[in-house]
């Protein structure tokens, strides 16, 4: 009780300083980049209504790289939430359980197969995917009994098998090799036709996302239990993936995969909220969000001023993270 209690006077006022870094970082990401731009010059390219080359750059490049950083994080993080509450597995996430890599490898086949189907429509192929993605990884742990250090083994390994395949269409298909950047995970160039290309996903993932909170709270107590309180954990368990494969899909198929957001972030806030997901799902969207955010202008500066994927920043902290929890949950099932 007293640890519970810490954890709900510790809620409001982490949540108003997250807040406050999350518009930060927002500011800060619209304003840096190779064109010197401060804050005041900035905020009066976004509110001015006379045409200058300052208001071209900000509305036109920074601030839907800004937006699409803000959606892509806060998407990522819910879904990683998402697969730890309904494997309830710590170690789960779109990367670990292979949906990234399936999403990607996807994304890859339909660029090769129909060079011309653009964006709106490599989408849908991200969504298939990210579902053989993951399923290939939880039959696969599944054989002998699965535990969450056999299924994080499992799904690395699928993870692995499946960039190897797409290292491999990129290799005997140069002429699709600038798909090697995205790969990596980058959200600069990203336009607003991106931006709308993935918010409906978001916005319907999110909602159902939101609706299965008090269910997953329910869930995190056990199946047995979960059951004996009359709920339908294989509906749950259904409609918590389509809200993965619709988060974590939409956002490999415009941002490529972006490791590390889904597992990190979770088990962060679950440190504070415990496994109340009316909390864990708001929260990781924007913790998810600001991880994110402040990734991408890192990344402006590791190689100015050239730029660099946003997904080399969120592997450099996830890595050992992920192995941080490996070590930590295989202790545990000793």
């Amino acid at each position: 009780m007293i640890g519970q209690a810490s954890r709900d006077r510790l809620n409001k006022p982490v949540f108003f300083a997250l807040i406050a870094a999350l518009l930060a970082g927002f500011l800060l990401s619209v304003a840096i980049g190779p064109v010197r731009m401060d804050i005041p010059t900035m905020l009066t390219a976004l509110f001015t209504e006379h045409p200058s080359k300052d208001q071209l750059i900000v509305l036109t490049v920074r601030l839907p790289r800004a937006v699409i950083g803000l959606i892509i994080g806060a998407g990522l993080a819910v879904a990683g939430a998402l697969m730890q509450a309904i494997t309830r597995n710590p170690l789960a996430s779109p990367q670990v359980f292979g949906v990234s890599s399936g999403a990607s490898l996807a994304v890859v086949l339909s660029v090769v197969l129909l060079p011309n189907i653009g964006s709106s429509g490599s989408i849908y192929f991200a969504f298939a995917g990210a579902i053989a993605g993951g399923s290939f990884v939880y039959a696969l742990a599944g054989t002998a009994g699965m535990t969450p250090v056999k299924l994080a083994l499992a799904g690395m390994a699928v993870h692995l098998l499946l960039a190897s395949i797409t290292q491999g269409l990129l290799v005997f298909n140069e002429q699709i090799s600038d798909v090697l950047y995205w790969l990596a995970g980058a959200i600069d160039g990203s336009t607003w036709a991106d931006t709308r290309l993935v918010l409906p996903w978001f916005a319907v993932g999110m909602i159902l996302a939101l609706a299965l909170a008090p269910s997953l709270s329910v869930l995190s107590l056990g199946t047995e239990v979960a059951q004996g309180l009359g709920q339908n954990v294989r509906l749950v368990r259904l409609l918590a993936s389509t809200s993965v494969i619709m988060l974590a899909g939409s956002a490999i198929a415009v941002a490529g995969s972006i490791g590390f957001v889904g597992l990190m972030v979770p088990n962060i806030i679950k440190m504070f909220t415990g496994d109340n997901y009316k909390r864990v799902i708001p929260l990781s969207a924007i913790c998810g969000a600001l991880l994110l955010t402040y990734a991408d202008v890192l990344g402006r500066f590791i190689a100015f001023p050239y730029e660099s994927p946003v997904g080399i920043v969120t592997a450099l902290v996830g890595a050992p993270f992920f192995l941080y929890l490996a070590h930590k949950n295989g202790r545990a099932s000793r």
